[in-house]
């Protein structure tokens, strides 16, 4: 879908041909950047699930057991 984009000093054209003023732009193509942040996003979304794996081991118990505190 192109964006409807009007275009400085340009004469307004006739509405006989049934089509709307301006100059019509191609939307632009995806590009390395986009790349990139869908591997950041697929990343994060697999480091989620491996804590939720890890966590599960745990039994989602995120209280310290192991250390007792001693009173001084």
């Amino acid at each position: 879908m192109s964006r409807l984009r009007s275009a400085r000093g340009a004469k307004a054209p006739s509405r006989a041909g049934g089509g709307r003023p301006g100059v019509f732009v191609q939307t632009p193509q995806s590009d390395i950047y986009v790349v990139m942040l869908g591997i950041a996003l697929g990343a994060i979304i697999l480091a989620c699930l491996m804590l939720v794996l890890i966590m599960n081991r745990y039994g989602f118990s995120t209280k310290v057991t192991s250390l007792q505190h001693r009173p001084t």
